[in-house]
């Protein structure tokens, strides 16, 4: 018998809460096949079974709540499949026998024979099916699961693909979604929100595009990479920006980590960490942004990945974007906007004489805790950056 444990989610992280499991008792279980998601404060992770076998028990059901290193199943690793169609005389009567499961096919998920829950609300979805769903237009909350506790199978989900979304419903909102609006809420009501904008020269990118838009070790190079590199070195001489603010006590922290909001479809927002910045060239920058994005594109961020931040960057959301007014990320004090950077007319100063020429701008927003900083010394830190940004050495960086 082998024993399905929580596994540690991460530096901190000391619990977590079944969403979903995948697999019921008497299934076979393959070796690192997803067995069950878990939540935690910050990520969705789907968790592989340590061995190969049947599962024969589950002890912890959907919806509770579980501390890491706790037995949550059992895999007999020389059990056969129960063959669902087969009834035990000594185990069932014709009265209170419940109704035989119908096998799975292909892998397929096991549907219950019944009319089972709508999935309105409550009911979590199996990134599988939230995908088919999802590519199908279909909500979650017009399917009606024929699974487990009403759970959506898969079959749930193309029979509702295939038969199109019939009616205007109530959506429930994801964990991501619902845990982001709880950090938001509680953001803007404990720190006193203040907001600065200012233009800067952004003609280093008329030098990158000309020189390439790629690392030397093939990391593509972003308007959020060059922008993050001038912000962290201006960081060291507005240290009180680098800080986080609990407990009525700031604490400046001497090492820069820096977190980049990520849009992540159906689930809200998340925010990976690239930790120890200072001292990152754009090249390295670059390399450790790119790790991030990747693992965040597979679902392999753990929940150190996404803690621990000191400062936060928050990057255009599109190319016609010229600014965001983005709320801090608690407990942190401050958050930098990047808008798009943009081909506009720009006034210079020729033997005296004024003239309209084309040049690059970008708009940088800084969010404030106006109980650390104020809107003058958010102005002069946005100016500072606007400097290292037009003093970047693109080719010794790069």
């Amino acid at each position: 018998m082998a024993d399905v444990t929580l596994p540690s989610l991460g530096e901190s992280v000391t619990e977590g809460i079944i969403t979903q499991w995948f697999k019921k008792v008497g299934d076979a279980v393959a070796r690192d096949e997803p067995l069950f998601e878990v939540s935690t404060d910050k990520v969705d992770s789907e968790m592989p079974s340590p061995a190969a076998g049947v599962l024969t028990q589950i002890l912890a059901e959907e919806g509770d709540t579980v501390q890491t290193g706790a037995r949550v199943a059992v895999i007999d690793e020389s059990g056969v499949p129960a063959a669902p169609e087969t009834a035990s005389p000594a185990t069932s009567s014709p009265t209170s026998a419940p109704p035989s499961a119908p096998s799975s096919v292909a892998g397929a998920p096991v549907a219950l024979v019944g009319s089972g829950t709508n999935g309105a609300t409550g009911v979590v979805v199996s990134p599988v099916v939230r995908r088919i769903l999802m590519d199908g237009g279909v909500e979650a909350s017009t399917v009606t699961g024929t699974g487990t506790g009403g759970a959506i199978t898969r079959r749930d989900a193309e029979r509702a693909v295939s038969l199109g979304p019939t009616e205007e419903v109530v959506v429930a909102l994801s964990n991501g979604q619902r845990r982001m609006g709880q950090h938001m809420s509680v953001s803007m009501l404990s720190a006193p929100h203040g907001f600065v904008a200012v233009e800067v020269d952004a003609s280093v990118f008329d030098e990158l595009d000309s020189q390439g838009r790629e690392t030397h070790e093939g990391f593509t190079i972003t308007d959020e990479s060059v922008v993050t590199v001038a912000a962290v070195r201006a960081l060291a001489e507005f240290e009180f920006l680098n800080a986080t603010f609990a407990d009525d006590q700031l604490t400046v922290h001497r090492t820069i980590s820096v977190g980049f909001t990520r849009h992540v479809e159906d689930d809200g927002m998340l925010v990976p960490v690239v930790h120890a910045a200072a001292g990152l060239t754009l090249r390295a920058l670059s390399r450790r942004t790119a790790e991030l994005d990747e693992r965040l594109s597979s679902r392999q961020l753990n929940a150190d990945d996404l803690m621990g931040g000191t400062f936060t960057v928050a990057s255009a959301t599109s190319e016609h974007t010229l600014w965001t007014e983005p709320i801090i990320i608690q407990p942190e004090v401050a958050i930098l906007s990047v808008g798009a950077v943009r081909h506009v007319p720009v006034v210079v100063t020729r033997d005296g004489a004024p003239s309209l020429e084309v040049g690059r701008r970008v708009i940088l927003g800084l969010s404030f805790d106006h109980r650390v900083c104020d809107a003058a010394a958010a102005a002069k830190y946005l100016e500072r950056v606007g400097e290292l940004l037009a003093g970047l050495d693109v080719a010794s960086e790069r």
